[in-house]
């Protein structure tokens, strides 16, 4: 849920387009994924020859940020196609207007950066694993900065869509432990 931080973050109010689903995927349904993630060909994130601390495997498209492009990319694995089917629905999207599929491991010390997706994705479906973390988010008002912050739990699920993904950035801090989240993506029509 949206949760207030005084002073910091502001206003409770959530970012128009923002949901959030506690508990998309059971704790044993999580344990069995997370073994299926082992099995994944990860690599370190790049950005612009800079190697990031966390390791991505990207399916149906990937990002090509060297010359900022989408790219095709291996077919979703099997085993990802029901937590696909499930996203989507949460979302209220056809889970075959689900183009991509990014899984990412965040070890110990790993986290993300200020952004916003690219422009050539539209709905962003998150399902966080493991281990908690903070999603910050902010967006400039005049010379500051509003913020605000959501709490994902394991197994929880959240879309970007709207307001919330078009201008606000969103963030996560350095973890303590492993996490891993699986982000899927529509793609912009253009």
């Amino acid at each position: 849920m949206m949760t207030l931080q005084t002073d910091l973050f502001g206003s409770p109010l959530e970012p128009d387009g923002l949901r959030y689903e506690p508990a998309l995927v059971t704790p044993d349904e999580q344990a069995a994924l997370v073994a299926a993630f082992a099995g994944l060909p990860f690599a370190p994130f790049e950005f612009h020859g800079w190697l990031g601390a966390r390791r991505v495997v990207s399916f149906g498209w990937h990002y090509d940020f060297t010359r900022g492009r989408l790219d095709e990319a291996a077919p979703l694995p099997f085993f990802l196609h029901d937590l696909r089917d499930r996203a989507a629905h949460f979302a209220g999207v056809n889970s075959t207007l689900v183009a991509q599929t990014l899984v990412t491991e965040y070890a110990p010390g790993a986290g993300i950066g200020w952004h916003r997706d690219r422009p050539q994705y539209d709905k962003i479906i998150g399902v966080s694993f493991e281990t908690p973390c903070r999603m910050r988010f902010r967006r400039k008002a005049g010379a500051a900065w509003e913020r605000r912050y959501l709490d994902l739990e394991p197994g929880s699920a959240y879309l970007l869509d709207g307001v919330a993904r078009r201008e606000w950035e969103h963030s996560i801090p350095p973890l303590a432990s492993l996490r891993y989240s699986v982000t899927f993506r529509t793609l912009a029509q253009t």
